[in-house]
């Protein structure tokens, strides 16, 4: 990839995937990767789901859960709960490990934020058929609070075909310009942060499908969110949050344990 223009001054000859991330906070770039490697991705994740879930204990079940099939039988949901999330899976999981090193995916975010960069924290969502959870509005910012706000970029990895019935992201166009706004939790779900309902009244929330194998980049400080899965398939991703070397989660909303972070290049 020819040299850039990092930021967002980003503009005139740059390439068009990268002026509309700037210009709308987001972009999603099909076929980074293979169908081979997003498969390996996901039974590598249902093995580790297995493991994870086996061991997990009952203080921790409401946060990690979902219910699969949670509209029909309670009873076939209560059986069939399967994991909503696993956390740090670059630091954690040799393949995803790779994933994150992946040339025409490290390519692209540095692009972004700029040469030599490292995975600060990472998930994988599962979201199962129907049962699968929405994420409301919320800002990755606010929960990272990176000291250079634009030297961080999440890579969100659709490990298969995401759209609207299966709960897709949905982001606020141009949301990122505005800076980062204040945060809440509801009762009980203290790490689950997401802007209030009176500050993102009337906001319109643009879909973003993305095929498996592609990528869709946002900024931390793009408002996003996700539906709830009213498929019979699932909708499962990874999440990489990328920092340039040199920025750090300097004021994070949440403790995030710095000794996973990996340096990917540079």
């Amino acid at each position: 990839m020819s040299s850039v223009t990092v930021g967002p001054e980003a503009t005139g000859a740059q390439p068009d995937w990268l002026r509309r991330y700037w210009q709308d906070g987001h972009v999603t770039v099909p076929g980074i990767f293979s169908a081979e490697q997003t498969q390996a991705a996901i039974a590598d994740a249902m093995a580790w789901a297995d493991a994870f879930l086996a061991e997990l204990d009952a203080e921790k079940r409401a946060w990690y859960l979902d219910r699969a099939g949670a509209s029909g039988d309670p009873e076939a949901a209560a059986r069939s709960a399967v994991l909503r999330k696993l956390d740090n899976p670059h630091a954690l999981r040799p393949l995803f490990r790779a994933l994150a090193a992946h040339p025409p995916l490290v390519e692209r975010v540095e692009a972004l934020i700029g040469r030599g960069v490292s995975v600060y924290f990472s998930q994988i969502f599962f979201k199962p058929p129907h049962g699968g959870g929405p994420k409301p509005v919320h800002q990755d910012n606010f929960y990272f609070g990176p000291a250079d706000p634009d030297g961080m970029v999440t890579a969100w990895i659709a490990l298969e075909d995401a759209d609207l019935e299966n709960g897709c992201l949905h982001y606020a166009e141009g949301s990122h310009r505005r800076g980062v706004l204040p945060h809440s939790a509801p009762e009980g779900r203290p790490f689950d942060l997401q802007i209030p309902e009176k500050a993102r009244a009337g906001q319109a929330m643009t879909p973003a499908p993305v095929p498996a194998g592609g990528v869709s980049f946002h900024h931390g400080g793009t408002w996003h969110q996700s539906a709830d899965n009213r498929s019979k398939r699932w909708r499962r991703a990874c999440a990489l949050h990328y920092v340039r070397n040199g920025n750090a989660f300097a004021t994070p909303a949440l403790p995030y344990d710095h000794s996973l972070v990996v340096r990917i290049t540079g």
